[in-house]
């Protein structure tokens, strides 16, 4: 779609405006969520574990470094979005009569759903024993994992995460607003997953809607046994494809606790 934009750039100042942007995200989202569960909250939230070890720290380090490398890699794919969207060659739009407002709606959902699925095939594949030590191994250094885990990918991962949105906009019509609304989904959502507390309340694993969403417990057990739980935002796959721990809804109070 051709774009509307009056001042294009170089490929290289989009890259480098979007990697300050992905580390000003990933620092201001990661860290003020640190600081108010492991910091703030400790005294309140005393019911869970909420002190860091010496060696859980040290491992923090470690995801940091990763994920500054991964928004090395997430800057050039959203750099090449733009720089293609300038040259007519995606089907990003920003006029709201291109399409009625309820599409935005529908293809927000939508694109979620698909990347739920493409990220938990992709996440089942790189648990196979050829490809994790190479693939998948850097963001399963922290076996609890923290918010600062969330974007901890090795470079190859990066590269595979990535493509999905790059993929999208040459295929499906997205509104800017729908492009950001489903990075911050992207972002808090990791964040949330990877928290090592849970925010919800015990019966959220057995209400109707609450079963089919993934939440900090569900993904630290991913990060604990590694052949359970690959989704992204709902349970769908892991339920149909038979790795959805069976044990998780029944220890859903004690799991981070453990």
């Amino acid at each position: 779609m051709q774009s509307t934009t009056l001042i294009q750039h170089s490929f290289l100042f989009y890259y480098f405006s979007f990697l300050a942007l992905i580390l000003l995200r990933y620092f201001l989202v990661a860290g003020s969520t640190h600081l108010l569960f492991y910091s703030l909250l400790t005294e309140s939230n005393s019911h869970q574990k909420t002190s860091l070890d010496s060696a859980q720290k040290s491992l923090i380090y470690q995801d940091i470094k990763l994920s500054c490398l991964a928004s090395a890699v997430f800057a050039l794919g959203a750099a090449f979005i733009i720089w293609a969207y300038d040259r007519g060659g995606t089907l990003l739009y920003s006029d709201f009569r291109y399409q009625d407002l309820w599409y935005l709606g529908v293809s927000y959902g939508g694109v979620l759903i698909l990347q739920d699925a493409y990220f938990y095939f992709i996440h089942r594949m790189l648990h196979h024993p050829a490809l994790f030590a190479w693939l998948h191994q850097g963001h399963h250094k922290s076996r609890q994992p923290t918010a600062w885990t969330s974007f901890a990918f090795d470079l190859p991962e990066a590269v595979i995460q990535s493509l999905f949105l790059i993929a999208i906009v040459f295929v499906i019509p997205i509104h800017f607003i729908t492009l950001i609304a489903i990075s911050i989904t992207m972002t808090f959502w990791a964040v949330l997953n990877h928290l090592g507390l849970e925010l919800f309340p015990p019966a959220f694993p057995h209400h109707w809607l609450g079963r089919w969403f993934i939440g900090p417990a569900h993904h630290s057990i991913h990060h604990r046994k590694y052949t359970v739980h690959y989704g992204l935002y709902f349970t769908f796959w892991d339920r149909l494809l038979g790795t959805n721990d069976p044990q998780y809804e029944n220890e859903f109070g004690a799991i981070l606790r453990r």
